[in-house]
Order: C-alpha cells, then sequence, then structure tokens
C-alpha cells in the first residue's frame, strides 16, 4: 500500500449522519487532490443477534435500504459535482466488522470515517466503531470529527477539508511514529501542504533511588533529539516539503492537542503505538484522548506497507535505547 505507486483508493465509511457528511467532505477533497477512485460503504447498522426474517425486522431493514440508497444517490450525485466517480454498495451488520471486511477485501490505502454517528454520541462512536476500525484497519484511518469542523467553519473556516496548510505529526522514534512521517510526507506532497514535526519531552521521573537524573545527561539527550529531529526535516526538505519541529515539553495527548491549535495545523498524523511497546496501551493513554479532542481530523498510521517501489522520503534514525 502506497500513496506513491498507482493510483490510490479511499474508502469512505457513512451512516448518512453529520458526522458522516463532514468525513465526506474531507474524503472528496483527498480523492480529488490525490486523483484517487472512492469506494463508498453504507452500513445498516443490525446486530447478529436479531432474525433478518423476523416479519418487524424485514420492515425495519427495508426502511433502512430505502433511506440509505436514496443518500448514496445523492452522494453520487455530490461527488459528479466535483468531478469524481465513487462507487456505492451498502452491507448489514455490525459497522465495525462490515468497514473491516470492506477494507480488507477492496485494500484501500486509506479509510476515512466520521466520529459522530447517528446517536449524537461521539464518545460512544469512538468507543466501539471508529476505534474497532482504528485498531484492526489494514490501512490508515482518517477520523473525522463533525462538531469540530462545524464550530470553525461557523467561526471563520479553520479547517478547510480542501485545503490542508500544514500538517502535525508527532514522533518518539518509534519505528511506528516515523511510519506515520513518512505517510505525513506523501499527503502532504499530494495536497502542497506543509509538516511540523512535534517531540514531547515527559515529565522527569525519579529513579530507583529517588534521584533526578544528571543535568549533563538530561542536557546530552536533548542535543540527541535535536539533532534527529533536525535530520528528519533537513530529509522533508530535500523532498520539496516545507518543514519545521518542535520540542515540548509535558504530558504527550496534551502537548499534541496544543500543538494542534496553531492556525495553520489542520491535520494530525500519528502513530498507535511508540516506545513504550504496546499499542493498546498507548492507544488508550494517547492517541485515543486526541482522537475525542483534537480540534482537527487525525489520521492513525498502524502498519503502513509501503509499495515494494516505494522510495522512502525518511532515513531511518538510530536513537540510543536511553533516548
Amino acid at each position: 500500500m502506497s500513496l506513491s505507486a498507482g493510483r490510490s483508493s479511499i474508502l469512505l465509511a457513512t451512516d448518512g449522519s453529520q458526522g458522516s457528511s463532514t468525513a465526506e467532505a474531507y474524503a472528496f477533497a483527498l480523492a480529488r487532490s490525490w486523483s484517487a477512485s472512492l469506494s463508498v460503504l453504507h452500513v445498516l447498522e443490525f446486530p447478529s443477534g436479531l432474525d433478518p426474517e423476523n416479519p418487524v425486522n424485514r420492515l425495519y431493514l427495508a426502511e433502512l435500504m430505502k433511506q440509505a440508497t436514496q443518500e448514496l444517490v445523492e452522494l453520487k450525485a455530490r461527488a459528479a459535482d466535483r468531478g469524481i466517480s465513487a462507487e456505492t454498495k451498502i452491507a448489514t451488520g455490525i459497522p465495525s466488522e462490515e468497514v473491516l471486511a470492506a477494507a480488507t477485501g477492496e485494500e484501500p490505502d486509506l479509510i476515512v470515517v466520521g466520529t459522530r454517528g447517528k446517536t449524537g454520541l461521539a464518545h460512544v462512536l469512538l468507543g466501539s466503531t471508529a476505534e474497532r476500525i482504528i485498531r484492526a484497519a489494514p490501512c490508515p484511518v482518517l477520523a473525522v470529527r463533525a462538531e469540530r469542523y462545524v464550530e470553525k467553519r461557523a467561526g471563520g473556516a479553520r479547517h478547510n477539508p480542501s485545503d490542508i496548510q500544514r500538517i502535525l505529526v508527532p514522533i518518539d522514534f518509534s519505528d511506528c511514529s516515523l511510519d506515520a512521517l513518512e505517510y505525513a510526507a506523501l499527503i502532504a506532497q499530494r495536497s502542497k501542504a506543509s509538516i511540523r514535526i512535534l517531540h514531547v519531552l515527559e515529565p522527569v521521573s525519579y529513579g530507583l533511588d529517588f534521584t533526578l537524573p544528571h543535568p549533563a545527561k538530561r542536557d546530552a539527550d536533548r542535543t540527541a533529539i535535536t539533532r534527529r529531529l533536525s535530520d528528519l526535516t533537513a530529509a522533508l526538505t530535500s523532498s520539496g516539503l516545507a518543514s519545521d519541529f518542535v520540542i515540548s515539553g509535558g504530558l504527550p495527548a496534551d502537548s499534541i492537542l496544543n500543538a494542534a491549535v496553531a492556525p495553520d495545523v489542520g491535520l494530525i498524523v500519528m502513530g498507535t503505538h511508540g516506545r513504550r511497546g504496546l499499542s493498546h496501551a498507548l492507544f488508550g493513554s494517547v492517541a485515543e484522548f486526541v482522537l475525542r479532542k483534537a480540534s482537527c481530523p487525525v489520521l492513525t498510521v498502524r502498519s503502513p506497507k509501503f509499495h515494494p517501489g516505494h522510495r522512502p522520503v525518511l532515513g531511518r534514525p538510530s536513537m540510543p535505547n536511553n533516548v
């Protein structure tokens, strides 16, 4: 999977809600800027324990099917108005399972999903659908939070899907975060955006003997980190991408959210696990928190499989284990 090899493909998961319509705007914008094919999946939510042949359930599903069919006809028309050819289909079942099944079969480069469903409870959708998709998707996932975009648009259109000016990429030098930076570079090339790398120096912890790390070691670590960040931005610049880096202190999630409020940041691209190893633990404490609170869309990169012909923008840094 690679945005740099062949024609890209995007899978948009929709349920006709406000959250989905906002995600639709981003899917359209990316499909145009990437010259990508667009596949749209509308999932009729139907718990596996219910009998679809029950007369009441049959009426319920028939009504859902009628509504979804009309919504997809209208979506295809909106796409056509923007010069985008969209293939649509309807599935019945558990939304996250159906989206993951479609992603496995179609092998898209990107899944786009809204983080607010028809229930109106963003945290419920994140806890059940979007989060499950992000955890298991075979490709990166762009999560678009509806109310954030609507609020900013009403106040001055800060986050315009068709005009992503700067991409924020938090890194901790883990393979996953560097994969996210590589993927962000491809997006930036396609979207003509700049990149800001963020590294967070977490609060100093005490050693087993209750002593603080020696100041000289802390200074050496910061120097090594600054040098590596400079190397990464230089690699991006040599590939024609405007880039800079920021070193911040504090808790990772808070620092990422604070950096994301910069007026020109329109997208966060981040990995779902880092140097601490367990993806589940870090996802729960950092990526999930950022997803729920960010003022712009968040694109999570779990393990992108770049095409064999892909020419990496970045060299692979070799940070010392204690940095």
